[in-house]
């Protein structure tokens, strides 16, 4: 019997873990995922802060970087492009078996740089020369300064990983970006066919601010309200998702299309259930079609192999998705202020875990040093 991640694969959803360390790529963790049906991965500050920081097997790559009087920065940069490098590798021949659909692995540029379009531009070029494989994507978030340097990258043929994504009008912004990054190249007569990007539209953490407002005034004898606890999330990803067939089926991409430029898939990201009266699917389920990645932590992918319900479901109930905001409206929840908080949340949630990151590994570096 084919499993749900195969069923989810051939209704057109790719599953991508969301999470990389050097103990999964060696145990054969990270083997064991390919197998199962992984198709790509995504990293994050966070995630490598984990990694690095509550490990010590990365203990006898940090004592040479030492030797060579590499900066904490330098050291954590070495550590992180080794690993993504050796994960790249090892999903190259999904990239090469999907004709470049999947296969990918993200890196982040510098959180510090999320407000800075120069840095960011000149950061990612870094980082994917450095790394020198096609399968890497570089992920910049969709702030006002990351969207020009969206556009640049992909005009030199940089694969991006838009990250962070919350709200529909910058998810627009975020295509828009992408494809004029596109016609730049195609001016240019440069090939459109090989560049790829991901728009990570973010989806529990909209249910966990919005259940909050809506909590409050539950409390406040709005019992009525209780039906659109944990919805918000899975309609805001269903009418982003009608943003995409808009844009990429438009006219507007025909040229593009016909050069063999791919389209910029949505990718859902933090899909893992946060309320433990949801069910462990919760923002799986509802997701399914064709052109999306889901980017799943490793327990979400077990829970997606015996829970999920496979089926094109991503257009469904997409009108109640926007009835549903209507009546958020009508109670004083306003959704452009739960992204925009959102956004800004979650750019400060990762620049003080790449803090923490480089605080943590300054300290690892003093211990490797003094029992040298």
């Amino acid at each position: 019997m084919t499993g749900n991640v195969q069923q989810i694969t051939a209704l057109g959803q790719s599953l991508w873990i969301d999470f990389i360390s050097r103990d999964v790529l060696q145990n054969g963790q990270f083997r064991a995922w390919l197998d199962a049906g992984v198709r790509g991965v995504t990293s994050n500050p966070t995630i490598f802060h984990k990694a690095i920081s509550e490990s010590q097997i990365y203990d006898n790559d940090i004592r040479p970087l030492i030797g060579q009087n590499k900066s904490t920065y330098e050291i954590y940069e070495a550590l992180a492009v080794d690993d993504i490098g050796k994960a790249a590798d090892a999903l190259r021949p999904i990239y090469d078996q999907t004709s470049r659909l999947d296969g990918y692995v993200s890196i982040e540029v510098n959180p510090g740089l999320a407000h800075d379009t120069e840095g960011t531009v000149d950061e990612a070029r870094r980082l994917f020369a450095t790394l020198d494989r096609p399968n890497v994507m570089i992920k910049v978030p969709a702030t006002e300064a990351g969207l020009p340097a969206i556009e640049t990258l992909i005009s030199e043929g940089i694969n991006v990983n838009v990250t962070l994504i919350f709200s529909i009008e910058m998810y627009r912004r975020v295509a828009q970006a992408y494809i004029a990054g596109l016609r730049r190249r195609h001016q240019h007569s440069a090939a459109v066919d090989a560049t790829a990007s991901v728009a990570s539209f973010f989806v529990s953490r909209v249910d966990t601010l919005v259940d909050q407002l809506l909590q409050q005034r539950i409390a406040d004898g709005r019992e009525d309200l209780e039906p659109l606890l944990g919805r918000a999330a899975n309609a805001n990803a269903k009418l982003a998702y009608a943003a995409f067939r808009e844009i990429f089926e438009s006219d507007g991409f025909a040229d593009l299309r016909s050069a063999g430029a791919r389209v910029q898939r949505p990718l859902w990201a933090s899909t893992s259930t946060k309320n433990p009266d949801y069910s462990p699917v919760h923002y799986v389920d509802p997701l399914i079609g064709p052109h999306t990645v889901n980017t799943v932590p490793p327990t979400t992918f077990d829970d997606i192999r015996q829970h999920a319900n496979p089926a094109v479901s991503i257009e469904q109930e997409v009108d109640g998705a926007r009835t549903l905001f209507e009546q958020l409206a009508a109670v004083g929840i306003d959704m452009a202020a739960v992204t925009d908080q959102l956004l800004k949340e979650g750019v400060e949630k990762f620049a003080q875990s790449f803090s923490a990151l480089l605080s943590d590994l300054e300290a690892k570096r003093e211990r490797v040093r003094q029992s040298a």
